[in-house]
C-alpha cells in the first residue's frame, strides 16, 4: 500500500486550509450583500459641477426629511430625552429624520474599533474586503435603525403603544427605518464620487448652522415674565431699540437678555468661528521624495488638528450616554445615593428639557454663564479639567485604532515607494513619532479648549456644535478648492 502524501498545491488541501483557518467574520456578511440597497461607484469620471448638483440634492431631501412630520404619533409634548444628542445627530424631534444619522455613525464606530483592534480582520487593498466590510456597516447601520425605531415607539415618546395602536405604532417604525435608509443611500451617493464629501459631515454641518441662524433670526414670540419678546437675537434687538423709550436700557437687554439668545451670544458665536479657522491653517509639512522616480518630491502635512473634529464626537456620544442612563436612573430611584451621585436633574421652565442640577452629570456640563463660573468655581474648574483630559485621551486614542498612528503611516508612505530626505527608511517611524502624537494630544487639548471658550462665552449652538460646523465647513471648503482646482487644471485656465 502506498500512502497517500498531499502535495501543497493539491485542491483539496487548500480547501481544508480555507475551512480551517481562512474563515473570517466579514464572510458573514457575503449572504446579505444582495439585499442591502446599494449606491453604484461612478463608471466616469463626474464633472465638478455635477457634484455640486448633486450634493445640493442630496442636502435639499435631507431638509425635507427633517421638516416631514412623522404620521400616526400621539404626541411629542414633555421633556426631550434626546435634547443632548440632537445637536451631534442632525435630528428633529417628532419628523421622519427623528433618527437622524444615528445609525451611520454608530455603525461606522462600532466597525472603526473593531478593525483598528483588529477583532475584524480586512486587507483594504483587496477590493472583496472592502466591499465585505462597507456591506458590515451598512447592515449593522439598518439593524441599528429599526432597533432604535423600536426602541422609540416602546419607549412612548410618541404616547403609549396602546394609545397609537398596534397599526400606528408599526407604520411609526416602518418610516423610521425607511428615513434610515435613505440617509444611508445620501451618504453612500456623495462618498462614490458622485457629490463632494460625506453625507454625514454635510448634514450635521448643516443642522448646526440652521440651529444658529433661527436663534439669530428667529420671529417666534416668546412670553418669559417681561412680556412677549422675539427668540432672534437681532430682530429682538432692533426690536427693543424700535419699542422701547429707554434705548441704553433696550441695548442692554438685547446684549444680556437671559434663557434667550442674546447679541452677545452672537459676536461670541462669530468669533469662536474665526478662532477656530484661524487654527486650522497650524501645520507642519514633512518632505518625502519617491525612491523609484527620482525628482519626484511630494509633502505629508501634520495639522494641529491631526484627528479633526472626532475628539469632540466621542466626547459628545459619552456624556450624551451618560445624561440619558442618568436621566432614566434619576425618574425611577431619585432617592438612591448612587443614582444622585451619577446626576439630579429637574425641569427647565424655559427651555423645555431636563437640566442636570447635581452629581457627576452637573460636573461635567459647561456652566451657562460668565456669572456661574464666578458662583461655582469648583464646576467651571472640574469641567474644564475633564474636556481638556477627555479631549486629549480620545485624540490619542482614535489615531491608534483609525489607522492614523505614526506608525501605519510609515507603513502607507513605505507601500507608496516614498522616503523622507535625510533620514534613514527604518527611521521613518522614528521620525513621524517625533510629530503625530504630539499634534494628535496638543490638537485634543486645542479643541477642548475652543470648546471650553464658546461654552463659558455663551456661544450659539453650544461650543461642540461651533467646533463640529467650523472644522466640517473647513475641509469641505479644501475639498471644493480641491476639486475645482482639479476641474480647471493647475494654473486654473
Amino acid at each position: 500500500m502506498v500512502a497517500y502524501l498531499p502535495r501543497h498545491n493539491d485542491p483539496f488541501v487548500q480547501f481544508v486550509r480555507k475551512m480551517a483557518g481562512g474563515f473570517r467574520v466579514l464572510h458573514l456578511v457575503r449572504p446579505f450583500l444582495a439585499f442591502l440597497p446599494e449606491v453604484q461607484s461612478a463608471d466616469r469620471k463626474i464633472p465638478f459641477r455635477e457634484k455640486v448638483i448633486y450634493t445640493v440634492i442630496s442636502l435639499f431631501i435631507f431638509l425635507v426629511c427633517s421638516q416631514l412630520p412623522l404620521y400616526g404619533i400621539h404626541s411629542t409634548t414633555g421633556a426631550d430625552p434626546f435634547y443632548w444628542m440632537r445637536v451631534i445627530l442632525a435630528s428633529n424631534r417628532g419628523t421622519v429624520m427623528e433618527l437622524g444619522i444615528t445609525p451611520i455613525v454608530t455603525s461606522g464606530m462600532v466597525m472603526q474599533l473593531l478593525v483598528g483592534s483588529k477583532i475584524i480582520e480586512v486587507d483594504n487593498s483587496v477590493r472583496e474586503d472592502r466591499a465585505l466590510l462597507n456591506g458590515a456597516q451598512k447592515l449593522l447601520g439598518i439593524l441599528i435603525a429599526i432597533g432604535e425605531a423600536v426602541a422609540y415607539v416602546l419607549s412612548g415618546m410618541y404616547g403609549s403603544v396602546s394609545q397609537l395602536g398596534t397599526g400606528n405604532a408599526i407604520l411609526i417604525i416602518l418610516q423610521l427605518f425607511f428615513a434610515g435608509i435613505i440617509v444611508i443611500c445620501l451618504d453612500e451617493l456623495l462618498q462614490k464620487g458622485y457629490g463632494l464629501g460625506s453625507g454625514i459631515s454635510l448634514f450635521i454641518a448643516t443642522n448646526i448652522c440652521e440651529n444658529i441662524i433661527w436663534k439669530a433670526f428667529s420671529p417666534t414670540t416668546i412670553n418669559s415674565g417681561r412680556g412677549a419678546e422675539f427668540e432672534g437675537a437681532v430682530i429682538a434687538l432692533f426690536h427693543l431699540l424700535i419699542t422701547r423709550t429707554d434705548k441704553v436700557r433696550a441695548l442692554r437687554e438685547a446684549f444680556y437678555r437671559q434663557n434667550l439668545p442674546n447679541v452677545t451670544n452672537l459676536l461670541a458665536t462669530v468669533l469662536v468661528f474665526l478662532i477656530v479657522i484661524y487654527f486650522q491653517g497650524f501645520r507642519v509639512v514633512l518632505p518625502v521624495r519617491s525612491k523609484n522616480a527620482r525628482g519626484q518630491q511630494g509633502s505629508y502635512p501634520i495639522k494641529l488638528f491631526y484627528t479633526s473634529n472626532m475628539p469632540i464626537i466621542l466626547h459628545s456620544a459619552l456624556i450624551t450616554n451618560l445624561y440619558f442612563i442618568s436621566q432614566l436612573l434619576y425618574r425611577k430611584y431619585s432617592g438612591n445615593f448612587l443614582v444622585n451621585l451619577l446626576g439630579m436633574w429637574k425641569e427647565s421652565e424655559y427651555s423645555g428639557h431636563s437640566v442636570p442640577v447635581g452629581g457627576l452629570a452637573y460636573y461635567v456640563t459647561a456652566p451657562s454663564s460668565l456669572a456661574d463660573v464666578l458662583a461655582n468655581p469648583f464646576h467651571a474648574l472640574f469641567y474644564v479639567v475633564f474636556m481638556l483630559s477627555a479631549c486629549a485621551l480620545f485624540s490619542k486614542t482614535w489615531i491608534e485604532v483609525s489607522g492614523s498612528s505614526a506608525k501605519d503611516v510609515a507603513k502607507q508612505l513605505k507601500e507608496q515607494q516614498m522616503v523622507m530626505p535625510g533620514h534613514r527608511e527604518s527611521n521613518l517611524q522614528k521620525e513621524l513619532n517625533r510629530y503625530i502624537p504630539t499634534a494628535a494630544a496638543f490638537g485634543g487639548v486645542c479643541i477642548g479648549a475652543l470648546t471650553v471658550l464658546a461654552d463659558f462665552m455663551g456661544a450659539i449652538g453650544s461650543g461642540t456644535g461651533i467646533l463640529l460646523a467650523v472644522t466640517i465647513i473647513y475641509q469641505y471648503f479644501e475639498t471644493f478648492e480641491k476639486e475645482r482646482a482639479t476641474e480647471l487644471g493647475f494654473f486654473g485656465f
